[in-house]
């Protein structure tokens, strides 16, 4: 049983896939640096200073100048702006993988299906060449069956 989970662990595929979740999980660390530390401070600046990851509607009857206060207090919240930053960066990661994707496709060359026999070959003495509606092979004069 060791050594079977071993071939498995060991095909390629199987590295590949490890090896894109490790990459995948860095790259959504960056990307989700991008959102907050980049794309979000300018958003927030020109809808009037408004702090995203700061937004959230409390539901508790208590009040609370900040998500953090509501937090620490263990207020019950619904923390809408983290929601909306989640959302940006799920968009940013999805475009980039589609992005990727496309490009992947575009390098490689998918074989066209092969196109179907013009001709067939006599079963009986194996010469070739005869065309799929014959129904007697040229060459032995046998019965062949249609295509």
């Amino acid at each position: 049983m060791l050594k079977e989970f071993k071939e498995f662990a060991m095909r390629g595929n199987v590295l590949d896939m490890a090896v894109g979740i490790i990459i995948g999980a860095a790259f959504g660390r960056i990307v989700t640096s991008v959102v907050n530390d980049i794309i979000m401070p300018p958003i927030g600046l020109i809808l009037g200073h408004v702090d995203f990851s700061s937004l959230f509607i409390n539901l508790s009857r208590a009040h609370y100048d900040s998500l953090a206060d509501a937090k620490k207090a263990g207020a019950a919240v619904i923390s809408y702006g983290s929601f909306i930053n989640t959302v940006i960066d799920f968009l940013i990661v999805a475009f980039v993988v589609f992005l990727l994707v496309k490009q992947v496709n575009r390098f490689m060359k998918v074989a066209p299906a092969p196109a179907p026999p013009a001709t067939k070959e006599c079963p009986y003495c194996i010469s070739g060449g005869i065309d799929l509606k014959a129904t007697r092979c040229p060459h032995c004069t046998a019965q062949l069956q249609a295509a």
